[in-house]
This record gives C-alpha cells, sequence and structure tokens, in this order.
C-alpha cells in the first residue's frame, strides 16, 4: 500500500465534502520580508510599525495577500494538486488583521462540481477559510479550479454551481481594520495626497510602471505559500502540456498588479474584500506585467468616520502597457495580453 499522495482528482471530490488541510502556519517577518523582495508592495500601514502604531494598529499587519496566499497554499495539495487552472474568485472577506507570530490554518468546503464537456475534466468550487490558532476567522473566499479526471470513461455527476454574489456589500468590510486615527495619517509617509473623496466612479488610472518576472522568483514565491501545484514547478511535465512551459501561479499575478497599484492608489492600504477574480490568460517566466484600475464605486461605511470603501477593478496586462486601458474588444472578448481581471474593495482614509 502506497504512502504517498497523488493528490484528489474531479472524480474524489463530494458536493458538502469539509477537507481539514494540513500543516498550520506560523507567519513571521521573514515572511513579510520576503513578500516585500518579490513584489516591492510600499503601502505604509504594512510596511511601518511606527506608521501603523501612530494610527492605533498594535503594529503593522501582515499584507493581506499574504495572508491570501498562506491560506490558499495549504489547500493546494487536498484541491488543485490536479489541476489544469485556477479559474477564479468570489465573496471573500478579509476579517481580522493578522500580525506576525500569528499561526494560519485552512479549511475547505466544496460547495459545487461540474464536468466540462471534453469529458476529461471538471470545475470544482470550494469555499476555504482561514484561522488564526484562536479560532478567529481572518479570511474566507470562493474560488473555482478545473481539475483533471482520474478516468474519463468514469460518468459525469449532476451539476452542482453555486450561486455566488456579484459584489460584497460595503457595511460588512472593515472588520480587519481597528478604528484608526487618521488625524495621524501623513501623506507624505504614505506616499500620496489623495483619499477618499478625490476618487471619482469611472475614473481609470494606468499604474505607469512595469514589473518583469524571473523564472526563480515566481518559485521562490510559490514555495514560500508550501502551493505544491506541479504546473508551477515540475518542468519535467509541463513540458508535454498544452503551453509547454511551468505557469506562473495567479496570485502572483495579483500580489504584482497590487503592488503596482501603489502608484495611483497609494493610500488605499487594506484589501478587505475580493468581489470577483479571474485568470483570463497565463503568464509565463519572462513576461512583464502591467497593470491600471478603474474606481468601480464608492462608498461610506456607517458608524466610521476614519476609512471610506473604493470598489477597484484592477487589470493586468503582459508586455502591453496599459495607456490605452486595455481590457476586452466591443464583442465582450479579453485582448490577448490581458491576463488579470480583478474586482475588489479597498480601504482608503477619508
Amino acid at each position: 500500500m502506497s504512502k504517498t499522495s497523488s493528490g484528489n482528482f474531479f472524480e474524489d471530490f463530494q458536493v458538502g465534502q469539509v477537507i481539514r488541510h494540513a500543516t498550520p502556519r506560523t507567519v513571521t517577518s521573514g515572511d513579510q520580508a520576503l513578500y516585500t523582495a518579490l513584489y516591492g508592495p510600499r503601502f505604509a500601514v504594512q510596511s511601518s510599525d511606527a506608521f501603523a502604531k501612530a494610527l492605533g494598529y498594535a503594529h503593522a499587519p501582515v499584507d493581506d495577500l499574504l495572508i491570501f496566499h498562506i491560506v490558499f497554499g495549504k489547500t493546494v495539495p487536498d484541491i488543485s494538486l490536479n489541476a489544469v487552472a485556477n479559474l477564479g474568485y468570489a465573496g471573500g472577506r478579509f476579517l481580522a488583521p493578522v500580525y506576525p507570530g500569528d499561526t494560519l490554518s485552512t479549511v475547505s468546503e466544496v460547495i459545487g462540481k461540474k464536468e466540462n464537456s471534453n469529458g476529461r475534466t471538471g470545475v470544482v468550487y470550494v469555499r476555504s477559510t482561514g484561522y488564526k490558532s484562536d479560532g478567529t476567522e481572518v479570511l474566507d473566499y470562493v474560488r473555482w479550479v478545473m481539475v483533471n479526471k482520474r478516468d474519463a470513461t468514469s460518468p459525469a455527476p449532476d451539476p452542482v454551481v453555486p450561486e455566488l454574489p456579484a459584489a460584497l456589500d460595503p457595511q460588512a468590510l472593515g472588520s480587519a481594520v481597528p478604528l484608526l486615527d487618521t488625524a495621524k495619517w501623513d501623506n507624505d509617509l504614505s506616499g500620496a495626497d489623495y483619499r477618499f473623496a478625490d476618487y471619482e466612479i469611472g475614473e481609470k488610472i494606468n499604474h505607469v510602471d512595469g514589473m518583469t518576472v524571473e523564472e526563480a522568483e515566481h518559485q521562490l514565491a510559490t514555495r514560500l505559500y508550501q502551493n505544491t501545484a506541479k504546473v508551477h514547478f515540475n518542468q519535467h511535465t509541463e513540458a508535454h502540456s498544452r503551453f509547454g512551459h511551468r505557469l506562473v501561479y495567479g496570485g502572483h499575478v495579483i500580489s504584482i498588479a497590487r503592488a503596482l497599484s501603489f502608484n495611483g492608489l497609494a493610500n488605499a492600504f487594506h484589501v478587505a474584500a475580493v468581489n470577483g477574480g479571474r485568470h483570463v490568460g497565463p503568464l509565463f517566466a519572462g513576461d512583464t506585467v502591467y497593470a491600471w484600475s478603474e474606481v468601480l464605486d464608492r462608498s461610506e461605511i456607517e458608524g466610521r468616520t476614519d476609512v471610506g470603501a473604493l470598489r477597484l477593478r484592477l487589470v493586468a496586462t503582459k508586455n502591453r502597457p496599459c495607456d490605452d486601458f486595455p481590457a476586452q474588444d466591443h464583442e465582450g472578448a479579453y485582448l490577448e495580453n490581458v491576463i488579470l481581471d480583478f474586482d475588489y474593495w479597498a480601504l482608503i482614509p477619508m
């Protein structure tokens, strides 16, 4: 009897199944430093203990997307080891701040599955929740992933596709941010003068800068999150895939685009919720990522005068600057160089 695991295939998932994922992970200042080295995020709250403490934090919280990657990475051996691609996200909420020294673990529930028409793959929907060791929920989100079947001749299950919200209610956001003394918010130190009232619905922002992805960087990042998906690591197998190359982990793309968004959104310091997101196309080592944002909505939050919420559409491209805000053609098809379309709520001082 083998003691090793080849991971779950499409047939192995059952709607209602709950999976408690292995290997709790204690987050350290080293994780945060390596995350900064990989992406270069410059948001002041996550960069400076002094800045964060002046506002009312215990000290600088861990970057929101680092929390996402660690919680996500726990799920990979059980959910997406045999994935063809991670397709999208919805209904994500950041629920509590995480600091160095906190230990995170993840539990997932299978909430849907549907076989694809080719009979060789299917889509599995899971809701994953990250917890601190004391039981505090720090993040929950839904993702759907295309997974290989073990046996293409096995019968298709009855399809179950969950209904997912188009966007989360901004009034439910903000639990991961203490009430802030924004009189202590220093625009010089944060990097921009623009606050909540300075952004208009429909406004588009070209983030200007580009970042080239190196082979070593994207593999180092994926190992940092203990993401074991073979499509990111094993060139021996991926040489025979439809692309012929290892894919850059989609979360790597999100973090690059978010870091690039600092130039234009420097005070949008906290990712509060993920309304939805699609990995539109693949990214490979050697490609250069650009990004632009559109303000979809903005909302004051009842009971808070310190921060408001901006609903932002973050679009990333590869090997194409975003001067003309590339996204979709007149028929709604994504342009060739678009790799990410990400809809999220960010908090920004009033």
